[in-house]
């Protein structure tokens, strides 16, 4: 069974323009990692995180993968503060309860830092993820609301990663 690991914001749920108007609020451009941390560090999340945020029925296109028996499913989300990992947390385990992974990376940390992904399998809105996996040897695939690949595969609701793996889990040609 091949690994999938799945990306959360902007991916599960739609946070990236409500943080980036968090940003904008605050006066902070996009280029300053410090002082984005800070404000990130500060937010309450559980403004965002909510039902109505999510992204193309992404917690449906979950099950479906899961259902489908051909992936080991966790997630894989980066994280500006303890208090935005624990809002993620119950918001997955309200809708998966104890049967995934939930795997939180401190912002700063690469993603393939935290996990073996040779030949796993991330889904990531954020083509900077994309590509330190795919240098890792893991497989690449973006999320994109306008289906804008950015050199990778790419869908725009997670349950056409079924369509991208044959019967085996392996990548059709």
């Amino acid at each position: 069974m091949k690994r999938l690991y799945i990306d959360f914001d902007g991916v599960v749920v739609d946070t990236i323009p409500l943080l980036y108007k968090e940003l904008e609020k605050n006066g902070v451009a996009l280029g300053n990692e410090q002082r984005i941390r800070e404000v990130f560090g500060a937010f309450d999340f559980r403004k965002i995180i909510k039902e109505k945020n999510i992204l193309n029925d992404s917690i449906n296109c979950i099950n479906k993968i899961m259902n489908s028996g051909l992936f080991e499913v966790s997630f894989l989300s980066h994280i500006n503060s303890l208090d935005e990992g624990i809002v993620k947390i119950k918001f997955l385990r309200k809708h998966f309860k104890d049967n995934i992974t939930i795997i939180l990376v401190p912002r700063g940390v690469s993603k393939p830092k935290m996990i073996h992904c040779e030949g796993a399998i991330l889904v990531d809105d954020y083509a900077g993820n994309l590509r330190e996996w795919k240098e890792a040897g893991g497989i690449p695939i973006r999320f994109s609301k306008e289906m804008e690949s950015h050199g990778y595969m790419v869908v725009d609701r997670l349950d056409k990663i079924l369509d991208l793996f044959d019967k085996k889990g392996e990548l059709k040609k």
